[in-house]
């Protein structure tokens, strides 16, 4: 089943999320490669894919999983959560409609 993972950074999250991204990215690059992520990316903090510095307010991730349980888990153990980037994390079961 599908989950929605959705994240709220910290106040001035950037320099943190710059020092872990390379470990963040490699569990998704990891789940990637076994096709369960739909999509993952940060929310800029202004109107730009490139919000400089700015930063990011959160991250959404929609993957695969075989229950919340697991999701939460895997959630819990992202390095933006040990790490401090993440104030708050809500997993939430998701149904794809389109595409």
């Amino acid at each position: 089943m599908l989950y929605a993972i959705i994240c709220e950074d910290v106040p001035d999250s950037l320099p943190l999320r710059v020092a872990t991204r390379p470990a963040h990215l490699a569990r998704l690059q990891a789940m990637t490669a076994q096709n369960r992520i739909i999509l993952a990316g940060p929310h800029p903090a202004v109107d730009s894919n490139d919000p400089g510095a700015a930063g990011f307010t959160g991250s959404l991730i929609v993957a695969s999983f075989d229950s919340l349980t697991e999701a939460q888990q895997w959630a819990n153990d992202d390095p933006y959560v040990t790490a401090g980037v993440f104030r708050s994390v809500v997993v939430k079961p998701f149904k794809q409609v389109l595409p």
